[in-house]
């Protein structure tokens, strides 16, 4: 017996619907905010401001007027910028007035961008990875035993991509470097005390080494260098606070006593990371001598709070298609530690979305 629905659920559905169905134009009109600089010229006029004063500031033709205002309205109701209603003085007439949300003001480049996440946000809607998810669907039909979307459309996994592509691996290397800069400003004033009493420490997967500079800045006494692919750490400067040293973290890390994996572990599968760990823990001294592997990442269930569980999983599903990695909750972890030879860890959940563990051999 078919079940009745009644019209209005069914028109509810229908919304529902079609908000998951667009949902992807939120994603661009962000993507657009950060393009013409909308953040920038909203911090450079000092508060909240008019959408003609942003056409005139982000030198737009007068015509794209009205297409602004409908932009800056969805950015608005997505919680982007706040929206408020001022009269204008000179005509007499209402106009809105938007102003920056902790959201945006991640998106300034103020202080020479050192807060910024825009080149994160430009990084991640390169084509370069935008375009796998789109093959989803197809790849999950397939039996040739590709292990991501990714690698199914380009012939390679994402290190291949970034050696044979200078651009995309300039905007990719510049994206992680910002969201670098951002997280470890946290974990240096939050989780601090994890880089107590170390001299030395390896940034494994580093990338241009924002991360370890904000360790050798915040503590001068620890020797800090960085482990990653040539094309990454080729023409990096080799006289400053952070050496760069170029090969592969499934053949060898540089010893020291504390060997630092942040945002790496979620783009392998278990068994990789059971190789990756391994070679970490031959790096550093026993636990008694102070050794042990700091892991940043998601701990999937870790905060209560929904937004962070939504972000946890989300990129799970970036992992799936860009990386064949996926992001693991406590009890995965656990297991991937313990094969690997450690024989204890300790979770810190104090940064959103992503936690500090302190794994020890």
């Amino acid at each position: 017996m078919e079940q009745y629905w009644d019209d209005d659920l069914l028109i509810a559905a229908q919304s529902d619907l079609w908000n998951h169905l667009f949902v992807f134009l939120k994603s661009m009109s962000l993507k657009c905010a950060v393009e013409l600089g909308i953040p920038d010229a909203i911090h450079r006029h000092g508060g909240p401001t008019s959408v003609p004063d942003l056409v005139a500031a982000l030198d737009l033709p007068a015509a794209r007027l009205p297409q602004l205002r409908r932009l800056m309205r969805m950015l608005a109701f997505s919680r982007i910028f706040t929206r408020q209603t001022s009269e204008d003085a000179a005509g007499g007439e209402e106009e809105d007035l938007y102003g920056l949300t902790p959201t945006s003001r991640l998106l300034v480049d103020e202080a020479g961008g050192r807060r910024s996440l825009a080149p994160f946000v430009r990084s991640m809607f390169d084509p370069v990875l935008m375009a796998p998810s789109l093959r989803l669907g197809d790849w999950f039909k397939e039996t040739d035993g590709i292990a991501t979307p990714f690698e199914a459309l380009y012939g390679s996994n994402i290190w291949g991509v970034t050696s044979r592509n200078p651009e995309f691996n300039a905007a990719f290397n510049e994206g992680m470097a910002a969201d670098g800069r951002f997280i470890m400003d946290v974990v240096v004033r939050k989780c601090g005390h994890v880089f107590c009493r170390l001299r030395s420490l390896v940034d494994v997967g580093g990338g241009t080494g924002t991360a370890a500079r904000a360790i050798a800045e915040a503590f001068p006494d620890v020797k800090c260098a960085v482990l990653d692919l040539p094309q990454v750490v080729q023409g990096l400067p080799a006289d400053g606070p952070v050496e760069f040293i170029a090969g592969s973290m499934f053949e060898r890390v540089p010893p020291a006593d504390a060997v630092m994996l942040k945002w790496v572990l979620h783009d392998w599968d278990d068994e990789d990371c059971v190789r990756i760990l391994r070679r970490c823990k031959e790096a550093i001294p026993p636990r008694e001598a102070g050794g042990k592997v700091i892991v940043i990442e998601p701990v999937i269930g870790s905060s209560p709070e929904e937004k962070s569980t939504a972000a946890q999983l989300f990129i799970d599903m970036w992992m799936m298609i860009q990386a064949g990695g996926r992001e693991r909750d406590e009890l995965e972890w656990r297991k991937i530690f313990t094969k690997a030879g450690f024989s204890d860890y300790k979770i810190v959940a104090t940064l959103g979305f992503r936690s500090v563990i302190e794994v020890y051999p």
